[in-house]
């Protein structure tokens, strides 16, 4: 009798521990699983795998078809052959994110395919809080070509609540795609301003309206509008856009729609156009997310039209602040309700004193280069992320992934390139069924083919009305 309410509190204590914990025992583990199966060429003190989060995850297989038609376009000939049903699109979420879950507590994931906002707002929503259910912060990638509609309907359930107080969007907005409303044909990035405009005063609505909105931005560079990014981000820069992100164009998905030599896309001339149009010197291996020759990311914020990284890889104080952030926050679940995370990081606080001046320090010095209080109290800061990710060609990728299938390790030095890079991926995609997850290059340069030619037969498009009758 005298038992039980002594194991009532410490039940409780157990549980406000647990909450409390700045970083899982989950998480912990997820990470150490993480590093040990990265390459050992990418095992460097700026990498952020398996020392700060896992991996960034994505969706496949969950809705192909498009209604834009965009030279190039990653998609398979077949994938515009299957229809779009909200169903099957909740059921394949579901399923891999509870496995992705199994994995890791949390991660960041993309609700990605063809294009999303044809589903049904309640199907995509329902997607959405599935992801959540399983620990991911979602992003839903978009052409952007929708209405302020559709997202008060995605964000706002049929019973006139609010079902969604978060939403991230990544919108692809470039003159490589043909079918948008008003331009469907466009020569040069600049005639694309006032899109990138009004999709920006579209999330502007929302957050006004009391939903916390992160907006990115990609772009498929080719040869024709690699030399245009410069005046891309002199329009852009400014609207709202948390991230811009670049990806060289490659010679993987439906061939009737290459249409130019993308193996002249320099990865350092590509970067540079990046940095002319940043209007800053852009470091990227002061953080690495897996392997440099697949990833260039460089975080940090402008003031007024400054834009200042958030490590100076220059600086050995600065190295020695990422040092301490990966040690004592990596895994760290920095989504979580806001209340949690401010008593988690107290709880890193007082748990290393020391820290706190590793902050303090690391925050003057950054504000010095950003020009000084009086500066970053009047021009408020814009936290602005610039990525690069170059994906591989199809024809690179299948023998690499074939060999590595096979366990071996290739003698020919191109394909053994290949093999270390999809080692060290960033962006997976889970294939419950097989228990295992797959890079991103292998998905759409080798399964999907496959994969949609399956689902164009079980969700096939509906018949026309005269071909039925016929």
């Amino acid at each position: 009798m005298r038992t039980e309410p002594a194991r009532r509190p410490t039940r409780v204590a157990e549980r406000v521990r647990d909450a409390l914990r700045p970083v899982s025992p989950a998480a912990r583990d997820a990470l150490a699983r993480r590093w040990a199966e990265l390459p050992e060429h990418v095992r460097t003190p700026a990498q952020t795998l398996g020392r700060f989060g896992v991996e960034c995850e994505g969706t496949h297989g969950v809705f192909p078809r498009c209604n834009f038609s965009c030279t190039p376009c990653y998609h398979s000939s077949d994938a515009n052959r299957v229809r779009v049903d909200g169903p099957h699109t909740v059921t394949e979420v579901e399923s891999q994110m509870a496995f992705f879950g199994a994995r890791a507590p949390h991660a960041h994931a993309q609700l990605i395919g063809g294009e999303v906002t044809l589903l049904d707002p309640d199907d995509h929503a329902a997607a959405l809080l599935a992801m959540r259910r399983h620990g991911r912060e979602p992003m839903s990638f978009s052409h952007g070509d929708i209405d302020l509609d559709y997202l008060e309907r995605l964000v706002t359930g049929p019973d006139g609540r609010r079902r969604l107080a978060r939403l991230s969007f990544a919108v692809h907005i470039d003159s490589t795609m043909r079918g948008r409303r008003g331009q469907r044909r466009v020569e040069r990035e600049t005639d694309l301003t006032p899109e990138r405009v009004r999709v920006a005063a579209m999330f502007a609505r929302l957050r006004e309206r009391g939903v916390r909105t992160f907006l990115a931005h990609n772009v498929t560079v080719t040869p024709e509008n690699v030399d245009q990014i410069p005046d891309l981000l002199a329009g852009a820069r400014r609207l709202g856009y948390g991230m811009f992100s670049f990806q060289p164009a490659a010679f993987v998905g439906d061939d009737r729609r290459w249409r130019s030599d993308y193996s002249l896309l320099d990865p350092d001339r590509v970067w540079a156009r990046i940095e002319e149009g940043a209007g800053a010197r852009l470091p990227y291996r002061v953080l690495q997310v897996g392997d440099l020759r697949c990833n260039r990311t460089a975080w940090g914020f402008y003031t007024g039209e400054r834009w200042v990284s958030l490590l100076d890889e220059d600086d050995p104080r600065d190295l020695a602040a990422r040092d301490a952030l990966f040690t004592h926050l990596g895994g760290f679940h920095f989504s979580a309700p806001a209340p949690l995370v401010a008593l988690r990081l107290g709880v890193v606080a007082l748990s290393h004193p020391r820290l706190v001046g590793t902050a303090l320090a690391w925050a003057r010095r950054t504000v010095r280069r950003a020009g000084g209080w009086r500066r970053v109290l009047t021009e408020r800061p814009r936290l602005t992320t610039f990525v690069m990710h170059r994906f591989m060609d199809a024809a690179q990728v299948a023998p690499a992934w074939a060999l590595l299938e096979a366990g071996e390790v290739a003698t020919d030095p191109e394909v053994r390139e290949v093999q270390e890079r999809l080692a060290a991926c960033s962006y997976l995609m889970a294939h419950p069924e097989d228990g295992r997850t797959v890079p991103a290059c292998v998905q759409h340069g080798v399964l999907d083919p496959v994969e949609n030619l399956d689902l164009a037969q079980r969700l096939p498009l509906p018949r026309r009305r005269g071909a039925a009758a016929a």
